[in-house]
């Protein structure tokens, strides 16, 4: 069985968490796995889009409490398996390709880090959504720390850090932690990943790395990326093409 499961058809990648029996918990072999499929996904030219989902009754539940309550050295398991989920998280915002995250169930610590890590996540109904690392004595992992309160706000990202709060989907909608919330979340990642590959995916790709990175540059230095971003985008097959039908409309 394939921790993650892969499969590439009509220009999207489908990365599926598959450990259902551990609520899709990350030990290290299965934070390898991702990282091994989000490197697949990545180098595939035929990939234009990314969905990441979970099998099971649950998207994940962050770490596997388990693993590393078993580990002989819990401080030295536990930041290999912070570093090296961490490292896969950033290899996929890393992607020139855009991500849509289908969740169902729960969402709860790294499972948060990964949700906050694509660009769009669509949320089932009954999703909750749990900080949870204050419940077993921890600290948050897996970059929730810097994304939770760049997506929700400061005072809203510490009211769930330090209360515990399990968030509702309609909530996490209110909130802008979800994009949308779904019956089939994953039918509508599926449509909408489907609707980028069809569409000028290098654009896309290009506009998703220049927003992730707007936090960490400043006015300036994001109109310079801009500049520079533009110009290579405008050398594409893809633009050229749109520029020329949008040309031929307006004549």
């Amino acid at each position: 069985m394939s921790l993650v499961e892969y499969d590439a058809a009509e220009g999207v990648a489908h990365l599926r968490l598959n450990r259902p029996g551990s609520a899709n918990a990350f030990d290290l072999p299965m934070a390898r796995a991702f990282r091994a499929a989000v490197d697949r996904a990545g180098d595939e030219p035929d990939v234009r889009a990314v969905v990441v989902s979970g099998a099971g009754a649950r998207f994940c539940a962050g770490g596997d409490v388990a693993s590393f309550a078993a580990a002989a050295d819990r401080p030295a398991y536990l930041h290999r398996l912070a570093s090296e989920l961490d490292e896969a998280l950033r290899a996929l915002g890393d992607l020139p390709k855009p991500v849509v995250a289908a969740v169902h169930g729960a969402v709860a610590g790294a499972g948060l880090g990964l949700l906050l890590t694509a660009d769009v996540a669509i949320a089932a109904p009954r999703t909750t959504f749990v900080f949870a690392y204050p419940r077993i004595g921890l600290t948050p992992d897996c970059g929730v720390s810097w994304m939770l309160p760049r997506a929700v706000g400061s005072q809203r990202a510490l009211a769930l850090a330090l209360t515990g709060r399990a968030l509702e989907a309609t909530t996490a909608l209110e909130w802008g932690l979800v994009a949308a919330v779904e019956d089939d979340p994953l039918r509508a990642a599926t449509v909408l990943a489907r609707s980028w590959a069809d569409g000028p995916a290098g654009a896309l790709g290009r506009t998703r790395l220049l927003l992730r990175a707007a936090w960490d540059v400043d006015r300036a230095a994001a109109g310079t990326r801009e500049a520079a971003q533009i110009a290579e985008a405008v050398r594409g097959e893809e633009a050229q093409e749109l520029i020329r039908a949008f040309v031929d409309r307006t004549r």
